[in-house]
């Protein structure tokens, strides 16, 4: 069953509506749901932390995946006024060269841009090395960028599932390659820590992982694309709990999230109607930036390692399954293979 419109996103940073107005549509997923963890999240008190509340970031170095728009562009910015170096990671370099300057006409700062393309694993090392040539340390690193629910037979160039392989493999194998800069800034930094922040959805709830789908293949093509977005944000909180237990006693503070239901170009293929609900019911990209900006600025948040962040800057309880420890070795176990002949 499809349950939703089709909703195609160039690399586009992660948009969590898939699971935030379930009115919308009913998933056979669904039925997973925790009903009172998934209305904690749609129906959120107002924000305790706000972008004013950012520390000053001085000298930190900020890299974030899917800058070029929404969530990732208002994280840049907000951090930019807060003096971060801030890279984008965009893989259209038109339209990252255009989100700089426009950050920088309304910021007067100027950001730094990497082409990153999280859809094609041999530009990911590319990309990780030229940005490993150019800094000496990172104490936070977005996972922001993603797709969400493209055609079912689109792939990435190399044969994964483009939501699995954009969402989750993309964003591991980057982490992979720059954990050993991630490692060396914890044990120089005052803080003795660093934060890998990884966007993830309420999606999540739709969608464990199957594993047999991660590749191209007729069961992949049977799956909903919801089905499959749902799994890639599984994805996203699997892989981030497994990333603090291994490296938690290094410094690395991993914490996935739900930015929450937020007003962006998401709905720019439905038709008048939903997009005035829409509209209605979703909240700016400033707030879409609180939860992430939380997670990664924050000494309140240095002690919330593994966890998953709720709108706005809260502990949230995602699907039990995400939190399995044996789930996130094999899911590890799984991508390290993929990636180990690069």
């Amino acid at each position: 069953m499809q349950p939703w419109t089709r909703v195609e996103q160039d690399f586009y940073e992660v948009v969590p509506i898939s699971c935030a107005y379930p009115s919308f549509a009913i998933h056979e997923n669904a039925l997973y749901c925790n009903v009172s963890s998934l209305l904690s999240e749609v129906v959120p008190p107002k924000p305790k932390f706000t972008a004013e509340n950012v520390p000053d970031m001085t000298r930190k170095v900020v890299l974030i995946t899917g800058a070029n728009a929404g969530i990732g562009k208002e994280t840049a910015r907000v951090l930019l006024l807060k003096n971060a170096e801030v890279w984008i990671g965009c893989r259209d370099v038109g339209k990252g060269e255009a989100t700089i300057r426009d950050i920088k006409d309304r910021t007067g700062r100027e950001a730094h841009l990497l082409k990153l393309n999280p859809a094609n694993l041999r530009s990911i090392k590319e990309s990780a090395e030229s940005f490993l040539s150019k800094e000496t340390q990172l104490p936070v690193l977005f996972n922001n960028a993603g797709v969400m629910n493209p055609p079912v037979e689109q792939v990435t160039d190399d044969g994964f599932d483009l939501q699995f392989g954009t969402n989750v493999l993309g964003h591991f194998y980057l982490t992979k390659l720059l954990l050993p800069l991630l490692l060396s800034t914890a044990k120089t930094s005052p803080d003795r820590n660093v934060r890998v922040v990884n966007t993830s959805s309420n999606g999540h709830w739709f969608s464990g992982l199957d594993f047999d789908t991660f590749k191209d293949g007729p069961k992949r093509r049977a799956k909903s694309g919801m089905a499959l977005y749902g799994q890639s944000k599984a994805g996203n909180i699997v892989f981030s709990a497994e990333l603090h237990r291994r490296y938690r006693d290094q410094g690395v503070v991993s914490t996935s999230l739900n930015p929450g239901g937020i007003r962006t170009e998401i709905a720019r293929h439905q038709g008048g109607s939903i997009q005035w609900i829409f509209g209605l019911l979703m909240y700016d990209v400033s707030h879409g930036a609180i939860t992430q900006l939380f997670a990664g600025t924050s000494r309140d948040a240095v002690g919330l390692g593994g966890q998953y962040l709720i709108p706005w800057a809260r502990i949230g309880k995602p699907r039990a399954d995400t939190q399995d420890p044996q789930l996130g070795k094999k899911l590890w176990t799984y991508m390290e293979e993929q990636v180990a002949k690069l």
